[in-house]
Protein backbone atom coordinates (compact mmCIF):
# COMPACT_ATOMS: atom_id res chain seq x y z
CA UNK A 1 0.00 0.00 0.00
CA UNK A 2 2.67 2.13 0.91
CA UNK A 3 4.59 2.52 -2.57
CA UNK A 4 0.98 2.73 -4.23
CA UNK A 5 0.06 6.06 -2.58
CA UNK A 6 3.84 6.85 -2.63
CA UNK A 7 3.60 6.67 -6.78
CA UNK A 8 0.80 8.49 -6.57
CA UNK A 9 1.98 11.18 -4.94
CA UNK A 10 4.76 11.48 -6.40
CA UNK A 11 2.62 12.27 -9.91
CA UNK A 12 0.47 14.38 -8.24
CA UNK A 13 3.39 16.61 -6.93
CA UNK A 14 5.88 16.18 -10.38
CA UNK A 15 2.86 17.23 -11.93
CA UNK A 16 2.68 20.45 -9.84
CA UNK A 17 -0.59 19.59 -8.17
CA UNK A 18 -0.69 19.64 -3.95
CA UNK A 19 -1.04 16.25 -1.75
CA UNK A 20 -2.66 17.78 1.40
CA UNK A 21 -2.93 14.31 3.10
CA UNK A 22 -2.98 10.76 3.58
CA UNK A 23 -5.45 8.26 5.80
CA UNK A 24 -4.75 4.80 6.19
CA UNK A 25 -7.85 2.47 6.77
CA UNK A 26 -5.99 -0.38 7.11
CA UNK A 27 -7.40 -3.27 5.77
CA UNK A 28 -10.84 -4.92 5.93
CA UNK A 29 -13.11 -6.64 3.89
CA UNK A 30 -14.91 -5.28 0.72
CA UNK A 31 -17.83 -4.46 0.03
CA UNK A 32 -18.30 -7.62 -2.17
CA UNK A 33 -15.86 -10.37 -3.41
CA UNK A 34 -13.94 -8.49 -6.51
CA UNK A 35 -12.52 -10.46 -9.29
CA UNK A 36 -8.78 -8.71 -10.20
CA UNK A 37 -6.05 -10.18 -12.28
CA UNK A 38 -7.65 -13.79 -12.32
CA UNK A 39 -7.44 -14.15 -8.32
CA UNK A 40 -10.57 -13.34 -6.15
CA UNK A 41 -10.20 -11.18 -3.12
CA UNK A 42 -12.65 -10.45 -0.02
CA UNK A 43 -10.37 -8.18 1.75
CA UNK A 44 -8.34 -5.31 0.74
CA UNK A 45 -6.36 -2.32 2.50
CA UNK A 46 -8.02 1.16 2.28
CA UNK A 47 -6.90 4.60 2.21
CA UNK A 48 -7.18 7.70 1.29
CA UNK A 49 -4.58 10.64 -0.52
CA UNK A 50 -6.13 13.78 -0.42
CA UNK A 51 -4.65 15.71 -3.66
CA UNK A 52 -5.67 18.80 -5.71
CA UNK A 53 -4.62 18.92 -9.28
CA UNK A 54 -5.60 19.56 -12.89
CA UNK A 55 -7.93 17.54 -14.67
CA UNK A 56 -5.11 15.85 -16.97
CA UNK A 57 -2.72 14.79 -13.78
CA UNK A 58 -6.08 13.45 -12.34
CA UNK A 59 -6.84 11.39 -15.12
CA UNK A 60 -3.01 10.23 -15.14
CA UNK A 61 -3.64 9.30 -11.83
CA UNK A 62 -6.52 7.20 -12.76
CA UNK A 63 -4.57 5.32 -14.95
CA UNK A 64 -1.38 4.63 -13.00
CA UNK A 65 -3.90 3.06 -10.09
CA UNK A 66 -5.78 1.48 -13.48
CA UNK A 67 -2.64 -0.32 -14.51
CA UNK A 68 -1.08 -1.41 -11.01
CA UNK A 69 -1.55 -5.13 -10.54
CA UNK A 70 -1.56 -4.60 -6.93
CA UNK A 71 -4.47 -2.23 -7.10
CA UNK A 72 -7.93 -4.05 -6.60
CA UNK A 73 -10.29 -0.79 -7.32
CA UNK A 74 -9.98 2.63 -6.53
CA UNK A 75 -12.25 6.02 -6.57
CA UNK A 76 -11.46 9.53 -7.42
CA UNK A 77 -13.99 11.92 -5.85
CA UNK A 78 -14.16 15.34 -6.11
CA UNK A 79 -14.80 17.27 -2.75
CA UNK A 80 -15.68 20.78 -4.32
CA UNK A 81 -14.18 23.37 -6.51
CA UNK A 82 -12.76 26.28 -3.80
CA UNK A 83 -10.58 25.89 -0.94
CA UNK A 84 -13.39 27.43 1.46
CA UNK A 85 -15.40 24.26 0.12
CA UNK A 86 -12.88 21.53 1.06
CA UNK A 87 -10.38 22.73 4.01
CA UNK A 88 -12.02 21.35 6.51
CA UNK A 89 -11.97 17.72 4.94
CA UNK A 90 -10.29 15.68 7.29
CA UNK A 91 -10.73 11.79 5.98
CA UNK A 92 -12.05 10.24 8.85
CA UNK A 93 -15.22 8.02 8.80
CA UNK A 94 -17.05 7.10 11.68
CA UNK A 95 -18.04 3.08 11.65
CA UNK A 96 -20.30 1.68 13.50
CA UNK A 97 -19.75 -1.88 14.82
CA UNK A 98 -23.30 -3.34 14.63
CA UNK A 99 -23.32 -6.77 13.43
CA UNK A 100 -25.45 -7.21 10.35
CA UNK A 101 -27.35 -10.63 10.07
CA UNK A 102 -25.49 -11.38 6.85
CA UNK A 103 -22.29 -11.11 8.75
CA UNK A 104 -23.39 -13.91 11.05
CA UNK A 105 -24.67 -16.28 7.91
Amino acid sequence: MNRIARNAGIQVLRSGGVVRGYTNWGTFRLPKPTTKHQARYTDGHHFIMRFDASGPVQSAVRRTLSLDPRMIRFSVVKLGDKLEEIKDVEGKVEWTNARKLADSI
